[in-house]
């Protein structure tokens, strides 16, 4: 180690005029590299600077070269580690940590002992050594060179003092006047001491010199003493005549100090004063207001109102300590609140009036709206009312009872008056949805009415049949389904085509006007008394504590007088809850009414549930949209529950009529009634439900009838004994694939797929079963001459066969002359005639397809011919053409 310092002092630091104190052997902790040094210098030249310097060994020669030097300054903390348990890792924090694993322990102890010292010497910095010994910092450097290096050269340039400016120019100035002090120091320094010793025998004289004078000083200094007694004395006598007049000054002083706290006091008192005065002053004229204000007039509301809020802030100022013990202000709070009493019992009973008359004025126009489907308009009534908003405000902070009386008045009145004008608002909509009239009837007394719309709805809802066209249809297919002859069949059929698609379409577009007018015309009124609500009652601006009140509390006489003590809600959860239960106490007819008008109209008929559950769902979205908590979302969304229940239930008897119909033994069976209901259902839903908000619900919907549709066809061919049930399965679902052709819903494209693959597959079933062996004897021939080909013998040898052979041949091609030909499939013509139904017009789809598998066989007997009896000449006695003709023919000929 000694070697390679003298070689980094030679090769590194000398040419940089720097010394190298302190040197440890170093590796990166955690990297397997090669080996550095960290090096401790300073500099030879002042001011001193001490340097921490990497030195690694070129990878080109044996020689090392500077990388790295970092300033001892910017060193901030050195951690050892471990004080106690020797290791040889250690780290440095510069501008970022740098960790090292020195070879020794020794050579790291030494390397941050030189830093400590070289730290205590020259910066005299705050360098943090954690995990240190403390004996290794107070210890010094081992000795050997870096004993001599950082301790003796150390001292030796501290003991060294720079001359200054002055002393360097009188050494010049000496050196100048001896000359020969260069080449002789002993004789200059001689005569430096000969000059010395003359300098002090001068200063021993001036000092004995100086005796005399230090006498007569000390003369004066005594003289000076004695005039200082006599001034004392004077002093004396004058501060006890100064004495004297501290007192009277004091005594001036304290009359000044009560002169000015009594004027501070009258000040405080005036400003109290001036603040009782013109806070708690109220204007004669707003006096007057409150006690004998007109409430009738805009005007007089107007004066009203300034008056009330005028009082209020006088109520409400916030007085000063002491201020509610003076009488006069007791005074005051107690007049202010007889007036806010008297005011307040005044502006309530007027407020009672005007609800108690509006029921009147409102009753009286009753009459003119009944005849119309129209509810009457309120806005003249809430445009008046608004006219108090400000004083209700003023009634809700000052005296919570009295608004909370008024509230309930409200409710009561307008609830009755709601009743009224809603209930017959609805009997008039029972009335033109039923399309009975009240010849010589009055609307004057709502029982005659409410009793006259009961016995209507009662008959009607009495008879045990439903009114829908497709049940009327589906019952009527069920009677006519037992009848003996087809044209008897047929006309019954087009009987209840005629009630179902002619009658029920002009009556369920009447009740979806009707139901459409009733939701439009409930809709503005909820809003606008909504509306009303809140801006009269104030409702928007307070914020209530938690709580909630159940539905018995809601509807019951005591609703608010639950919903809060005085001016302190306790059982409102917030306005909205509030103005919640309002809307539900006035309006609380609404729901049941409804429910009322669509149980009638699903009696009426079954499909009008399509027309409530899509005219419902968008009255509720466009409520939702505006409000989700609202009365008017809330109700209307109870009652699409009713509505989609009634939906499904629909559904559920149209998949209930499917299972249970029973097909007459003797009779054809044609198109199923359900399937044609289906299609009645589904182009009814289609025009329905085009851009609807329920879509999905249909397509459920579908999906249920569809499948079940499905499993009914098939039951009733394996059930049907006068149709082959092939030919039912064929037409049903060909009018199946027809109508979704034709409708094209969606979500029953598998089905619509489905539907076409029975039918095909029936189809070709039913060809095959009945067309089978035009040709027996022939087919019987050539099934023979299969059989012994497939045994091994050749196509060309069968010929030679005893059974098979050409004149066998000949014999049985004889027995089927065109003529003959012709009258078999003339008869299976007949034959498939009776088996078709005329409403789907299949015949000829299905001849076409008989004739295609005829020819097919055709050609199959001319290839076995050609193929097995080559060179015969055997030929058919009719040929392809003569098929086609025949086809053709008794075609025409039907």
């Amino acid at each position: 180690m000694t070697a390679i310092k003298h070689a980094l002092q030679r090769d590194i630091f000398t040419p940089n005029d720097e010394r190298l104190l302190s040197i440890v052997n170093v590796c990166k902790a955690g990297k397997k590299k090669r080996n550095c040094f960290l090096c401790a210098t300073v500099t030879t030249e002042r001011p001193v600077q001490v340097n921490v310097v990497k030195v690694k060994k070129s990878d080109k020669g044996d020689f090392y070269k500077r990388q790295t030097a970092w300033a001892l300054r910017d060193l901030a903390v050195v951690d050892a580690k471990d004080a106690i348990k020797e290791s040889p890792e250690f780290d440095l924090h510069f501008d970022k940590v740098y960790k090292w694993v020195a070879s020794s322990t020794v050579e790291k102890n030494t390397f941050i002992s030189c830093i400590w010292k070289l730290n205590q010497r020259y910066l005299r910095k705050k360098i943090d050594f954690i995990n240190v010994s403390s004996q290794l910092l107070e210890e010094s450097v081992p000795s050997g060179e870096n004993q001599s290096v950082a301790g003796g050269d150390e001292e030796a340039v501290d003991e060294y003092q720079e001359l200054n400016a002055r002393e360097e120019q009188d050494i010049e100035i000496m050196m100048e006047g001896c000359e020969y002090a260069i080449s002789n120091a002993e004789a200059f320094a001689e005569k430096l001491s000969r000059e010395l010793q003359v300098l002090d025998g001068a200063n021993i004289q001036s000092i004995m010199a100086s005796e005399k004078q230090v006498n007569i000083l000390m003369k004066l200094l005594d003289e000076a003493l004695k005039e200082v007694d006599q001034i004392e004395l004077k002093l004396s006598s004058y501060e006890e005549m100064l004495q004297s007049v501290k007192e009277q000054m004091d005594q001036i002083s304290e009359s000044n100090h009560l002169i000015h706290l009594s004027n501070t006091n009258n000040v405080k008192l005036l400003s109290e004063i001036e603040f009782l005065v013109n806070h708690m002053d109220l204007a004669k004229g707003h006096i007057k207001a409150l006690q004998e204000g007109d409430l009738t007039s805009s005007r007089g509301i107007e004066a009203c109102t300034n008056a009330a809020d005028a009082l209020l802030q006088c109520m409400n100022v916030a007085l000063r300590p002491g201020h509610d013990m003076l009488h006069a202000v007791k005074q005051q709070q107690q007049r202010f609140s007889d007036l806010r009493e008297q005011f307040a019992r005044r502006l309530a009973s007027h407020l009672n009036s005007v609800f108690v008359q509006q029921g009147h004025d409102q009753s009286s126009t009753l009459a003119q709206h009944s005849v119309e489907l129209t509810l009457p308009n309120h806005h003249p009534f809430h445009r008046d009312l608004l006219r108090y908003a400000k004083l209700m405000e003023w009634l809700k902070n000052t005296d919570y009872g009295k608004y909370e009386g008024l509230t309930k008045n409200y409710m009561d009145y307008l609830s009755r008056l709601y009743e009224r004008e809603i209930k017959d608002f609805f009997e008039v909509a029972k009335i033109k949805m039923t399309g009975t009239t009240r010849e010589g009837k009055k609307f004057a007394t709502l029982p005659r009415k409410e009793s006259a719309v009961k016995q209507e709805t009662e008959s009607l809802h009495g008879s045990s049949g439903k009114l829908t066209g497709s049940t009327s249809s589906l019952n009527k297919l069920s009677v006519q389904s037992s009848g003996n002859r087809r044209s008897q069949s047929s006309s019954l059929l087009d009987m209840g085509n005629m009630s179902a698609s002619d009658l029920d379409v002009a009556d369920r577009t009447k009740f979806d006007k009707i139901f459409e007018q009733v939701l439009s015309e409930l809709e503005p009124l909820c809003l606008a008394e909504q509306d009303f609500i809140s801006k009269f009652f104030k409702l928007q601006q307070h914020q209530s504590s938690s709580g909630t009140t159940n539905e018995a509390e809601e509807m019951d006489g005591g609703i608010l007088s639950r919903l809060h003590t005085l001016c302190v809600p306790q059982t409102v959860s917030s306005e909205k809850d509030m103005i919640r239960q309002m809307m539900t106490k006035i309006f609380r007819c609404i729901e049941p009414e409804l429910n009322n008008l669509i149980a009638l109209g699903d009696k009426i008929d079954s499909f009008n549930s399509l027309y409530m559950l899509v005219k419902m769902s968008h009255h509720v979205w466009t409520a939702q949209n505006v409000d989700p908590a609202s009365f008017l979302s809330t109700t209307l969304g109870n009652v699409l529950v009713t509505v989609k229940r009634n939906f499904d239930k629909c559904i559920s008897n149209q998949m209930k009529q499917m299972d249970e119909v029973k097909i007459s033994k003797k009779s054809k069976v044609g198109i199923l009634p359900f399937v044609a209901e289906f299609e009645e259902f589904a182009a009814l839903a289609e025009s329905i439900f085009k851009n609807a908000e329920r879509r999905g619900d249909l397509d459920k919907a579908y999906i249920k009838l569809i499948r079940a549709v499905f499993v009914s066809v098939e039951k009733v061919a394996n059930e049907s004994q006068k149709t082959p049930r092939d030919v039912v399965m064929m037409e049903n679902f060909h009018h199946i694939f027809a109508t979704l052709s034709r409708l094209k819903i969606s979500c029953l494209e598998a089905e619509k797929k489905e539907a076409k693959q029975k039918y095909t597959d029936h189809l070709q079933s039913y060809v095959i079963y009945s067309l089978g062996q035009p040709l027996e004897k022939l087919n019987h021939f050539f099934e023979g001459v299969e059989a012994r080909v497939a045994q091994g013998i050749r196509e060309e040898e069968v010929s030679y066969q005893l059974a098979f052979n050409k004149q066998e041949l000949r014999k049985v091609i004889k027995e089927y002359p065109g003529k003959e030909v012709k009258k078999g499939l003339d008869n299976l013509y007949k034959k498939v005639d009776k088996h078709l139904c005329e409403e789907e017009n299949l015949l000829q789809v299905v001849w076409h397809s008989m004739q295609d598998e005829f020819i097919r066989q055709y050609k199959h007997f001319e290839g076995l011919i050609a193929r097995c009896y080559p060179g015969s000449g055997i030929t058919m006695e009719f040929t392809i053409q003569d098929i086609l003709d025949y086809c053709s023919s008794i075609a025409q000929s039907h």
